[in-house]
């Protein structure tokens, strides 16, 4: 099934305005998976919280939003706490940027982040690297993406993006939480939405390399036995569909799978050194524990 052939459960309007640049962020499409989120949701949990795109475009009345990198955390209990130093953290680190100074900004805040890994340092670097792509290394978490070919946005503009974002998340609880832990709290009624490092193309990013897709099958199972009700995005295809990212899940586990068209693959991108990908056509699968 592809999105438009399932009956949206709530009505979502989409909301493009990303606070935070991430690889795999689902920004784009993040109104259609939110839409089929079901109606009579008690609460919503995102467990690997990243950019929040689902989260920021749902605003929901309830909220809880989790990861398990700490700097990436006080981001976003930061924005729940104290806005304004959110916009103090990146004006900051923009202040004095032309073409000129870019590169020496952003490796001025990569030390920074590397010497004393900081939500302050982070905010800037997702912003300005490469694509999104926040990568560490495995041995001693340091943070290697090189600095993007864009401009960075205004100071005066990221301010107003997170007055946009600290309003859309006012209901929300931010917690430096395991995915395990998440899915405990989750109630009978609740959604919780699951977009974990992918097994095909991501051990590179950070906390893949000690991610376990088995033990998240076993959450969710468990979850939906308790009548909480979760929602997966995973691989899907890849190349324009000449690859397809195979799974082994439980026959009764998933009772909906929709198609997600992603565009085409930025990691790929970041690879192959910049080039344009034609052919790097991603494909997501959208799986439901539930019947629309």
């Amino acid at each position: 099934m592809t999105l438009p052939d399932l009956k949206p459960q709530r009505v979502v309007a989409p909301f493009k305005s990303q606070l935070l640049k991430w690889i795999g962020n689902k920004q784009r499409m993040a109104h259609s998976i939110a839409n089929l989120f079901p109606g009579d949701m008690q609460a919503y949990h995102e467990v690997f919280l990243g950019s929040g795109a689902v989260l920021g475009t749902l605003a929901p009345e309830r909220g809880y939003g989790s990861d398990v990198l700490p700097p990436l955390m006080e981001i976003w209990r930061t924005l729940s706490a104290d806005p304004e130093l959110v916009k103090r953290w990146y004006a900051e680190r923009r202040e004095g940027w032309t073409p000129e100074t870019k590169l020496e900004l952003y490796e001025r805040a990569r030390a920074s982040f590397n010497a004393n890994p900081n939500g302050a340092d982070l905010l800037y670097l997702c912003r300005t690297c490469y694509g999104g792509v926040v990568r560490f290394r495995k041995g001693d978490g340091y943070m290697s993406t090189p600095c993007g070919v864009h401009s960075p946005m205004p100071a005066d503009n990221f301010a107003a993006r997170v007055d946009q974002w600290a309003f859309r998340t006012r209901n929300v609880q931010f917690d430096l939480m395991d995915f395990r832990q998440a899915f405990e709290r989750a109630e009978s009624g609740d959604v919780v939405y699951c977009d974990p490092p992918y097994t095909d193309s991501q051990t590179i990013l950070y906390g893949a390399q000690a991610f376990n897709l088995h033990d998240l099958i076993e959450q969710i199972d468990v979850a939906k036995s308790r009548g909480v009700r979760v929602a997966l995005s995973i691989d899907g295809t890849k190349k324009s569909g000449l690859h397809t990212v195979l799974h082994d899940f439980p026959e009764h586990l998933f009772e909906t799978e929709v198609a997600v068209t992603v565009g085409r693959s930025m990691l790929r991108r970041f690879q192959m050194g910049g080039e344009t990908l034609e052919s790097e056509v991603v494909h997501d699968r959208l799986l439901l524990t539930y019947a629309e």
